[in-house]
């Protein structure tokens, strides 16, 4: 089963969840579950929320048009939700549980509300925005290195030098665009 691994952004997680807390009120928020498999949107669907992962995890996915999936974001506890729709008439991806998962859903109006009207949430907010930018762009640089080595390497340097636990790797090699089979190699190699 798939796994979110979620070390290199706990600290952006843990940043936005208290911002976003702290300004609304937990009966804002609607509590959704979600079966593992089952659809929380689809891309064109209206935009009306914004979500946090209470449990669980989330996977936002995209297809080419060959029909391969595109992995944007796996979203596991504490993680925030569709915030690049949060602009957008219509979501531009699919999001599907990988596990059983909780959701707490925030009406886009109310979260567009917080944004124009309390400045220290949205201060917190371009904050959160930016960092998540920082993580994108390290993505895919580490998908333009051409060897498991490099990228691999790049990854641990972002993430203070630790490896995911076993469970965990083949999450790791979907984020940096490997087979699970290439990346236990090159660990092995390491050891």
């Amino acid at each position: 089963m798939p796994v979110c691994i979620n070390r290199h952004s706990s600290h952006m997680i843990a940043i936005m969840l208290d911002a976003v807390t702290r300004h609304i009120s937990a009966e804002a928020f609607r509590k959704r579950s979600l079966a593992q498999g089952e659809w929380l949107f689809h891309r064109g669907d209206p935009v009306h929320s914004v979500f946090l992962v209470a449990t669980g995890c989330i996977e936002l996915v995209r297809h080419t048009p060959d029909g391969k999936p595109a992995i944007l974001q796996r979203a596991g506890s504490g993680a925030m939700l569709a915030e690049a729709s949060v602009f957008s008439d219509a979501y531009h991806c699919d999001a599907i549980a990988l596990q059983s998962s909780v959701v707490a859903e925030l009406p886009r109006a109310r979260f567009l509300e917080l944004v124009n009207e309390t400045p220290a949430f949205a201060s917190e907010w371009m904050e959160h925005l930016a960092r998540q930018v920082q993580s994108a762009r390290l993505r895919s640089e580490i998908l333009t290195l051409k060897t498991v080595s490099q990228r691999l390497d790049a990854w641990l340097a972002f993430n203070d030098g630790a490896l995911p636990r076993r469970g965990e790797r083949s999450g790791l090699a979907k984020q940096i665009g490997v087979s699970p089979e290439a990346l236990y190699r090159e660990i092995a190699r390491r050891t």
